[in-house]
């Protein structure tokens, strides 16, 4: 019961993520991805110090904490692509097109072999690619409210991808470690990789409150909360039924952009919407053994 409850209330706030994002207002998306995550980590630092001091947290080798920082990195630039593709196309798209994920994992791990799936793996592939690529086709022109929703489609794909990297670095680590262990290690990679981010790209800075009032409501919800108990979780619920249950995120983020912004997929938008989260449901359907 315990468990459920953590998993439903985590889950949640994944849907204001977005909602979170479009009340930041123009701000650049990586100085928002680097208030979030450096916020996460200030917030779970004394809690890991407390633990490490009394013994209850051992030290990592070497090779694994370099390991849990690129995973880290890897979700940093997961989190600052998805930041921008809100910039530049709906919450529907964006959102959609994120969870496609594992459609992108099953293709990386085929191609180094490292992984077998079954043809329903791979009829999952098609058809959330057709819908995908159906999708990024009904969104080539620039509207009144995104300025270039090809490329904010473009994005939302890219930190699909940048996520595949985070999951494929971080799952034995998950599987051998302490949860908090675990997401302290990750997020410090995370928020070092998007404060480097600020310097590289030359971020502009804000000090506009609802700015910050939404990245440490970022970090609270959709982070801790959120990507915390699906890392929680992962040893004691089926990867299949965990997966399939963040499909429901897309769902109600659209809900809330329309009540919130006004933002209704057109027909065809919302027909290759349903076919993309078809196509990842049927890829975790697929290797569910």
């Amino acid at each position: 019961m315990r468990l459920s409850l953590l998993l439903a209330a985590g889950l949640s706030t994944f849907a204001f993520a977005p909602i979170l994002v479009r009340y930041a207002g123009d701000t650049d998306p990586v100085f928002l991805a680097a208030i979030r995550t450096v916020t996460a980590f200030f917030i779970l630092l004394p809690v890991w110090m407390v633990q490490r001091v009394d013994g209850r947290i051992k030290s990592w080798p070497l090779e694994e904490n370099r390991k849990a920082a690129a995973a880290g990195v890897f979700l940093a630039l997961h989190f600052i692509c998805w930041f921008a593709s809100l910039t530049y196309t709906s919450v529907a798209s964006a959102s959609v097109l994120v969870t496609i994920h594992p459609v992108i994992l099953i293709v990386v791990e085929t191609v180094t072999r490292t992984g077998r799936y079954s043809a329903i793996s791979w009829a999952g592939v098609a058809v959330a690619f057709s819908g995908s690529l159906v999708l990024g086709l009904t969104n080539t022109d620039p509207a009144p409210t995104f300025s270039n929703p090809l490329l904010g489609n473009s994005l939302a794909v890219l930190a699909a991808v940048f996520f595949v990297f985070y999951i494929l670095l971080s799952r034995g680590l998950r599987v051998r470690a302490d949860w908090l262990d675990f997401i302290f290690r990750v997020y410090a990679g995370t928020a070092l990789g998007c404060v480097i981010a600020i310097f590289v790209m030359g971020s502009e800075w804000t000090r506009e409150p609802i700015v910050w009032i939404c990245g440490i409501l970022l970090a609270i919800g959709p982070q801790i909360l959120g990507h915390g108990s699906i890392n929680y979780a992962v040893k004691y619920v089926a990867p299949t039924l965990l997966s399939t249950l963040i499909l429901v995120e897309p769902v109600f983020a659209i809900l809330l952009a329309a009540a919130l912004f006004t933002e209704i997929p057109n027909l065809q938008e919302t027909l290759s919407m349903f076919v993309i989260m078809a196509g990842v449901g049927l890829c975790w359907w697929g290797s569910r053994g």
